[in-house]
C-alpha cells in the first residue's frame, strides 16, 4: 500500500497537490491548522484521505504527528512540506519577521529532520520541500522570506547529499516556484502561473525524483540570470 503525507494542505499548492496524489496513492494524509478545510478535502474522497490537524510551529506536535504516523501507517512513501509564510516588511518590524522564521526555518528543519529519519529507519522514501526562486538572491522588501527560502534550499541540498550516501534509498527534491496565483502572491506580476498548472509540473518533478525543479519551467531562465547579475544591477529591479 502506497502512502503520501502533505504538510500544509489546506490551500494553495498543498491542496491542489492532494488532488493529484490521491489518484495514484492508496492513502494521502493531509495536515494543517484549519480542520474545516481539511475535512472539505477529505469529503471529496473519504476512503483515501486521512486528516491530521497540526500547527507546524508547535514542535512537540510535530514529534507527536510522526509517532502517530508510524503507529497508524507503519510506512510512508512520500512526504511533502508545503507550509510557508512571508509578508513585505519595509520597516523590519520583528513581529512580522518572526512568523516567517518560525514556519520557513524552524518548523521546516524540524519536519525535514523527522521525515529524513523516518525514511532512514524504514529504508526508503521521498522528501519534497517547496522553497522558491526567491532562494537565489536577496530582496530589500521581503528580507526574511527570501533568506528563509535560501536556508530551505541549502538544507534540502544537504539532505540530498546525505541521501546519496545513505544505505537507505532516500530521494530529496527541492521545488522552486516562481510566481504562482495563491494567497502568497501579492498583486499581478509577470509569468504568474495558475496553481493548477504549477502543481501539475510539481507533481511531474516529484514522479521523476528530480533533485531540483523550477516551476514553471521558464523560471529556470530567471534563475540563471539571477545568479550572474551583479548586485548593483539587481538592486534596480528589486
Amino acid at each position: 500500500m502506497t502512502r503520501a503525507l502533505i504538510i500544509g494542505a489546506t490551500s494553495g499548492i498543498g491542496k491542489e497537490l492532494a488532488k493529484l496524489l490521491v489518484v495514484d496513492y492508496d492513502k494521502v494524509i493531509i495536515t494543517g491548522r484549519r480542520e474545516n478545510l481539511l475535512q472539505e478535502i477529505k469529503a471529496t474522497n473519504p476512503n483515501k484521505f486521512e486528516v491530521k490537524v497540526q500547527d507546524v510551529t508547535d514542535l512537540e506536535a510535530c514529534e507527536t504527528l510522526f509517532s502517530e504516523l508510524k503507529n497508524e501507517f507503519e510506512t510512508i512513501d512520500l512526504i511533502v512540506y508545503s507550509s510557508g509564510v512571508g509578508d513585505p516588511n519595509y520597516d523590519l518590524v520583528w513581529e512580522k519577521e518572526l512568523p516567517t522564521l518560525q514556519t520557513n526555518v524552524i518548523a521546516a528543519v524540524k519536519i525535514y529532520g523527522l521525515a529524513y529519519n523516518f525514511f532512514r529507519k524504514q529504508g526508503y522514501g521521498h522528501l519534497v520541500g517547496i522553497s522558491s526562486i526567491a532562494s537565489i538572491r536577496g530582496n530589500r522588501h521581503v528580507p526574511a522570506y527570501f533568506a528563509s527560502k535560501a536556508f530551505q534550499a541549502n538544507y534540502l541540498e544537504s539532505l540530498w547529499m546525505k541521501g546519496k550516501r545513505s544505505k537507505a534509498e532516500i530521494y530529496v527534491t527541492d521545488i522552486q516556484p516562481g510566481f504562482v496565483d495563491t494567497s502568497m502572491a501579492i498583486g499581478k506580476t509577470f509569468w504568474m502561473a495558475s496553481v493548477e498548472k504549477a502543481t501539475k509540473q510539481i507533481y511531474s518533478a516529484i514522479k521523476s525524483k528530480k533533485k531540483k525543479s523550477y516551476i514553471t519551467k521558464r523560471w529556470r531562465l530567471v534563475a540563471i540570470l539571477l545568479r550572474i547579475l551583479p548586485s548593483s544591477l539587481l538592486f534596480k529591479f528589486t
